[in-house]
């Protein structure tokens, strides 16, 4: 099995084979939450106009994302699994677009199979790599906006690889790193109205969920589907 570790929107646009599209901070752990809320699918898009236009057609669907990690004006929800773990989206579809993930699965055109990545489902990932066995894995660090690299999605990717490669990791070691580091900006007083500190911890509650997030493709859009692994 080869491992690769990419970044960015260009990572993920040379990105093959089964593909782990990675945004801790916030992206995919709240989707994880989402779904253990009740929702049954995920429609991620680029572009907020895409989003708009979905709405059109999809009346009931549940409106869920951010631009600069704040909620899009008009929306229902933003970013933040603070905000949503508590509600009911029995039976919702979801609208979901976002600075960074949600690029990622748009541009990943080349994978064969895209799923997504954080910490809160981390083993379930590990497991599903594994019952697959794929000749290639990418490992797509969205960073941040898609443009700037940042610690916790490398820190994902790494912790992903060496759990195939059968090493140690020191979750604890990354947390306390992430704390001072760039995780420090959702501990921020001046963003906690978008995104409250209890985010900081509900992304990285490892394992949480044992589930993964995978991309089914249809005629007229693509969703995200929770897998039990």
């Amino acid at each position: 099995m080869k491992i690769e570790i990419l970044q960015l929107t260009e990572g993920a646009k040379k990105a093959k084979g089964l593909t782990v599209v990675i945004d801790v901070f916030r992206a995919f752990s709240t989707a994880c939450y989402v779904f253990a809320a009740g929702a049954v699918k995920i429609i991620p898009v680029e572009h907020v106009e895409e989003a708009v236009n979905l709405k059109k057609t999809l009346t009931d669907a549940v409106m869920m994302g951010e631009r600069f990690e704040r909620k899009v004006e008009g929306f229902d929800f933003g970013n933040s699994p603070t905000h949503i773990k508590n509600q009911d989206f029995n039976g919702k579809t979801i609208i979901l677009t976002t600075s960074s993930g949600t690029k990622g699965i748009a541009n990943a055109t080349m994978a064969d199979e895209i799923i997504t990545g954080s910490f809160v489902n981390a083993d379930a990932v590990v497991r599903y790599i594994r019952m697959k066995n794929p000749a290639e894995v990418s490992l797509v660090c969205m960073g941040y906006e898609g443009r700037y690299p940042t610690q916790e999605d490398t820190f994902f990717a790494e912790y992903i690889r060496d759990k195939l490669q059968n090493k140690e990791t020191d979750f604890e070691k990354i947390k306390q790193i992430l704390r001072t580091g760039d995780g420090a900006r959702l501990l921020d007083p001046a963003n906690h109205e978008w995104s409250p500190a209890t985010d900081f911890e509900l992304c990285l509650d490892p394992n949480r969920f044992d589930f993964i997030l995978k991309i089914e493709k249809g005629n007229d859009f693509n969703w995200l589907k929770k897998v039990p692994v």
